[in-house]
């Protein structure tokens, strides 16, 4: 069943890729921006999102959901690699990484999102420096 789009397999690879180019940028103890995430998706299994449509906007951050989701199961921890993703020339991430920080109980509505964000990505930092 196709999932926004994407056949499973293709999701499944999409997955993949993001996650480990995810924990190489964090045990870099640096930051990417979607345009690079999307980047190095296409350069390396050849699957990206248009930018310019707003499925593919929503399907990136559906990604980045499903990834932090499936990174903390993994390891254990309550912290969201995908704080790592930021907008390009801006400070700060989607929309949809509070509200899927809310969803998994690590937010509470109306409180300081900015600070959440910085000890998000501080705790993925700070756990891959250990590694």
């Amino acid at each position: 069943m196709p999932k926004f789009g994407r056949d499973d397999e293709d999701w499944s690879r999409l997955l993949e890729a993001g996650r480990e180019f995810l924990i190489e940028r964090a045990k870099l103890g640096n930051f990417t921006s979607y345009t690079e995430l999307n980047a190095v998706l296409e350069r390396r299994i050849g699957l990206g999102f248009d930018f310019n449509q707003d499925a593919d906007r929503f399907t990136m951050g559906q990604l980045l959901g499903e990834i932090s989701k499936e990174h903390m199961e993994e390891i254990g921890q309550r912290f969201m690699i995908s704080s790592l993703v930021y907008y390009l020339n801006q400070n700060d991430v989607g929309p949809g990484f509070y509200k899927e920080a809310i969803e998994l109980g690590l937010l509470k509505p109306k409180k300081d999102r900015l600070k959440f964000w910085i000890d998000q990505h501080k705790a993925v930092f700070a756990y891959y420096s250990k590694k």
